[in-house]
């Protein structure tokens, strides 16, 4: 009795920070600039995507979306970037909904394909970091980031009460 008592007991513990550390790393998505599409932003804020990008903190294995009509997403080196064109992109896509998963720490550059676009606004520099410990953004700015994120609140909720559930039904069933 004492030695299943004793199993049932370490074996909850592994599958508790298993899931625990699991819980950790989960990644996130967001919607490129909230809820609107990638376009091009109001003249009168011309930096619109990144003070957006500015307010997240993304991470490696964290996806963004773009939503766009008549468009193209471009993923170029720093002076392409800067020129607002490029021959030989990194990462190009023109089908309306992109999904680009940031696999590295590091810099990234979006522009538009659009003649014209990525000189009215419609480009952004993401920084990715590593892992979960880094510092949050600065968060001076009024505006609220969260409708951006997509489903990660109730991903965490949700992995938290499945990981309780199971764990019960574990501990229960060694009894």
């Amino acid at each position: 009795m004492e030695v299943t008592l004793l199993v049932s007991f370490k074996l909850l513990l592994f599958f508790s920070l298993f899931s625990i550390s699991s819980l950790l790393t989960l990644s996130t998505d967001f919607a490129v600039g909230g809820d609107g599409d990638w376009a091009i932003p109001s003249s009168k804020d011309p930096d619109f995507y990144n003070k957006w990008a500015a307010k997240n903190r993304f991470k490696v294995d964290d996806t963004i979306n773009f939503k766009y009509n008549k468009d193209s997403v471009l993923v170029v080196t720093e002076s392409e970037y800067d020129k607002c064109r490029s021959m030989h992109p990194i990462f190009f896509s023109n089908n309306g909904k992109t999904e680009f998963k940031f696999e590295r720490a590091g810099l990234f550059y979006f522009i538009s394909g659009v003649n014209g676009h990525c000189e009215r606004g419609e480009r952004m520099i993401i920084k990715v970091i590593t892992g979960p410990n880094a510092s949050p953004p600065d968060q001076r700015s009024n505006t609220d980031s969260s409708d951006s994120v997509i489903n990660d609140r109730h991903s965490t909720s949700l992995s938290i009460f499945l990981l309780t559930v199971g764990n019960l039904a574990l501990a229960l069933g060694f009894n």
